[in-house]
């Protein structure tokens, strides 16, 4: 029955807390202003730095308690091993796409850094350390947060195989980085164009933040 915790981890992404916390915050729908990207950098459009925050940190956890719950049932030793192994990655990918295509929100979801994040940081400390290394590396010289988000799903993969070897793991991460990338499209074209808006500009102006959701 192990492998119901693949539907399980979908179903713990598709929890999007960029409508949880705004909505409890009285904050405007983040479908409906800046990108519509239900994230923490739209959120951050309203001006609430602290409903930002909520929703990054919300979003990176559910990722990070998918993982965690699959090691705990599956075991440290079984992770790495058979029918397990495939069991883990099916969970890593699963919480992933719950967050691009949830349930509960129509399937439109974010782009997924921060659930990535969190998935990192569950699978090993390190991987989750390097990773966030290389995006903030690549976001304080060049000032785009979705180049070091491609930069860092880029490496992800690599950082785990240089760590661990090839295993099914590396294929899930891959997955998983493709997926990220796919949802950056629209990014990188704005990039080619020379369009992307740098980090500390606003694209848009902000909604009022006192307006409320009905």
């Amino acid at each position: 029955m192990t492998w119901l915790l693949i539907p399980l981890a979908y179903l713990i992404g598709s929890i999007s807390f960029a409508v949880v916390v705004s909505k409890s915050m009285r904050l405007p729908d983040p479908y409906s202003y800046g990108s519509g990207n239900p994230g923490a950098t739209n959120v951050l459009r309203t001006g609430n730095k602290r409903a930002a925050v909520l929703t990054l940190l919300g979003d990176a956890l559910k990722g990070f308690l998918a993982v965690i719950l699959a090691r705990l049932v599956l075991g440290e030793a079984m992770v790495t091993q058979g029918a397990a192994a495939w069991i883990f990655c099916g969970v890593v990918i699963a919480v992933f796409l719950g967050h691009l295509y949830p349930l509960f929100h129509g399937f439109k979801g974010g782009k997924g850094v921060a659930t990535a994040c969190g998935i990192l940081f569950g699978i090993n400390l390190t991987l989750g350390l390097a990773t966030l290394a290389t995006w903030l590396i690549v976001a304080f010289f060049l000032r785009y947060s979705s180049l070091a988000a491609l930069a860092a799903a880029i490496f992800g993969p690599a950082y785990f195989v240089f760590l661990f070897g090839f295993q099914p793991m590396a294929i899930a991460l891959s997955v998983v980085c493709a997926l990220l990338i796919w949802r950056h499209r629209s990014n990188i074209r704005n990039l080619m164009n020379g369009t992307e808006t740098r980090i500390g500009k606003k694209k848009t102006p902000p909604p009022n933040p006192a307006k409320k959701i009905e």
